[in-house]
């Protein structure tokens, strides 16, 4: 039986796409990049929804940790984010694919008519084999039409685009019964059927000095999406690779779903 085309969502966050001074790392985005043009060859739709324009802006200008005022945040992203595109386009053009950029803010969202448009965007992109790559639109975000955070953007992308799958990649393996960091012994989850209280309190704090997500974001994310019948999956971004065990339907880092039924009709 032919295999339908499946939708996934691809998020990835600044710990993954920088060093630690916050300058990207290259090595890492050629392996994603890779990754994402390999299975966009298999067949599969894909969007990108990344992180990092604050980040490598303020790498580029040299700034030790992600700044506080707003104007030199805004001034950071819209450098970052030149700099985000020219990569991502010049490793998905070595594998002949199209990459397409995509800001978005939250009174877009909100706004039926806007939110329609958008929809009708990323559906003619993938029709076209176009890969969307999505940001907040940092450069004229305030917060009252900002996400937050890219975690919770990119289960809102996947249920715009009524995604089969969100994947985020993490700095981690996924969620862990204890801080992974602190704790020798911590134990991987694999599957996650429920968000409880429990789950939420494993979440910790928030994540690396130039992101603005952690797992407490991460677990809101999952919250959307199996609001809307998603499997999520987070993974880490040192291993791409994972990926291609999470889609043959084994167990790969933190797996959000109902029941691993649920996400074999995904896969």
């Amino acid at each position: 039986m032919e295999q339908r085309q499946k939708r996934v969502v691809v998020k990835v966050g600044t710990s993954t796409l920088t060093h630690a001074t916050g300058m990207l790392n290259i090595r890492r985005v050629e392996r994603l990049v890779k990754v994402l043009s390999d299975l966009k060859n298999a067949g599969h739709e894909l969007v990108l929804v990344t992180s990092g324009a604050i980040g490598v802006g303020a790498g580029k200008l040299a700034l030790r940790e992600k700044p506080s005022d707003m104007p030199t945040k805004q001034a950071c992203a819209a450098l970052g984010q030149s700099e985000l595109m020219y990569i991502y386009d010049k490793y998905f053009s070595e594998y002949n694919h199209n990459a397409a950029q995509v800001l978005l803010t939250r009174d877009i969202i909100e706004d039926m008519r806007r939110k329609e448009n958008v929809s009708n965007t990323f559906e003619r992109l993938l029709e076209l084999s176009v890969i969307p790559v999505v940001n907040e639109n940092d450069t004229v975000s305030v917060e009252e039409i900002e996400f937050g955070d890219n975690d919770t953007l990119s289960a809102i992308v996947a249920r715009l685009v009524e995604a089969d799958l969100l994947i985020i990649f993490s700095d981690i393996d996924g969620l862990y019964d204890r801080d992974p960091r602190k704790n020798s012994d911590a134990r991987l989850i694999s599957h996650v059927a429920e968000i409880t209280d429990e789950i939420r309190a494993l979440a910790g704090t928030p994540g690396s000095a130039f992101g603005t997500g952690g797992m407490v974001t991460k677990l809101h994310a999952a919250e959307i999406c199996m609001e809307a019948g998603i499997p999520m999956a987070i993974l880490n971004g040192e291993k791409p690779e994972e990926i291609y065990r999470l889609l043959e339907g084994k167990e790969a880092g933190t797996l959000f779903a109902l029941n691993k039924a649920e996400y074999s009709r995904h896969t």
